[in-house]
């Protein structure tokens, strides 16, 4: 049975995030390595989209950066003003080709394409069995969701951010390159919150996305209706699907902090870093994975000492609240957000790197009889 010091239980955004730090930092070259996952990471498989204000550290990889996108509904429609944030588009496959090639420099990390099927932590070593190895580690960093935590509980409502996506060509320009749509909530709600999402290239090529904020999925054919749709009132009546992806995103402010021993850490989504209230994952992963690698360097690091709940975890616990009620509600609550067209203050607050004042800034545009009623809710328990 093969040991190392640290083990990565699946191989996906966060858990590449951090090894690549590791690495990057020169800090880890006397510790043994291993990366778990039955996907090599070698198609482009996902499109991650990221706000940010000046550089970033993944600016090298980034596909595509626009500075203004439109927002709508059915009475309004707006480029916001972002204030000097850019919105940014890196590819799957790019952040992989970077990541992997830097890793296969650093001859302490390996990487197995294999399944993790279980993992303990009986005090000493962590153990680690996949469908054919047996492996023990220092630390375990799992990135495996498991969908049963949340759903075996009712005290943090579980939603999903779910969508389905085609990069499509048309025969007619019918896009703005320089503009892409934010959230569309002019299509039909139906009782959910539905918006539309596109990432356009040229005036003739973009991912078209249509995309969900609610607890159950769709039959294939229906966000597929929805984009042809979509395309169809754009003037596209002429167009080919080059790409599909589609996602299902957990959005749950459920504590999978409290599953973390002293030597298994949850991070990625398994470890609550999607952000709850919006299903964003690149910015929260890349904050997150710096600060893990500062605390691994600690002298005894004990895992269960790594979460941090900040105000922010209750804001979007009340989001959920609502949405999960009154889940029509979604189209209403972010207009009211991007009212005034100003995205600066809102990508802050979300970013959940506004102070206090400036909170109260953007929860006054909600609807506060909303927010008041799931506040009172939470209290009360009414």
């Amino acid at each position: 049975m093969k040991h190392y010091d640290y083990i990565f239980a699946g191989a996906g955004l966060a858990s590449l995030m951090t090894a690549y730090k590791m690495a990057m930092s020169g800090k880890f070259a006397g510790h043994s390595i291993l990366l778990i996952d039955p996907d090599a990471k070698k198609d482009n498989d996902r499109t991650w989209c990221f706000w940010q204000k000046g550089m970033g550290n993944w600016d090298g990889i980034v596909h595509r950066e626009w500075g203004t996108a439109l927002f709508a509904n059915e009475q309004w429609r707006a480029d916001l003003n972002f204030g000097g944030y850019s919105y940014k588009m890196v590819r799957g496959i790019d952040f992989y080709d970077l990541v992997l090639k830097e890793l296969q420099q650093h001859p302490n990390i390996e990487f197995v394409d294999q399944k993790v099927i279980d993992f303990k932590d009986p005090g000493i070593q962590v153990s680690v069995a996949t469908g054919t190895e047996n492996y023990t580690c220092d630390f375990l960093f799992n990135s495996i969701y498991d969908p049963e935590l949340p759903a075996s509980q009712n005290k943090y409502p579980v939603l999903r951010q779910h969508f389905i996506g085609w990069h499509v060509k048309t025969e007619k320009p019918v896009f703005d390159p320089e503009c892409p749509t934010f959230m569309d909530f002019s299509i039909p709600q139906t009782g959910n919150t539905r918006f539309m999402y596109v990432l356009p290239f040229s005036e003739k090529e973009a991912i078209v996305e249509y995309t969900l904020f609610s607890k159950d999925l769709l039959p294939a054919e229906e966000y597929e209706r929805a984009i042809e749709d979509y395309l169809n009132n754009l003037g596209a009546s002429g167009y080919s699907v080059i790409a599909e992806e589609k996602g299902s995103i957990p959005m749950t402010s459920y504590p999978f902090w409290k599953n973390n021993s002293k030597k298994i850490l949850n991070i990625g989504s398994a470890g609550g870093w999607t952000k709850a209230s919006t299903g964003y994952t690149f910015r929260n992963a890349d904050k997150l994975s710096g600060r893990l690698v500062e605390f691994m360097l600690l002298q005894e690091p004990d895992m269960r000492q790594f979460h941090k709940t900040s105000r922010f975890w209750l804001y979007d616990l009340l989001l959920l609240d609502i949405l999960a009620k009154k889940n029509h509600e979604g189209a209403g609550i972010f207009s009211s957000m991007f009212k005034k067209a100003k995205a600066a203050p809102v990508f802050k607050f979300l970013d959940e790197e506004t102070s206090f004042a400036e909170d109260l800034k953007v929860i006054w545009q909600c609807p506060k009889g909303l927010f008041l009623k799931a506040l009172l809710g939470r209290i009360f328990k009414v």
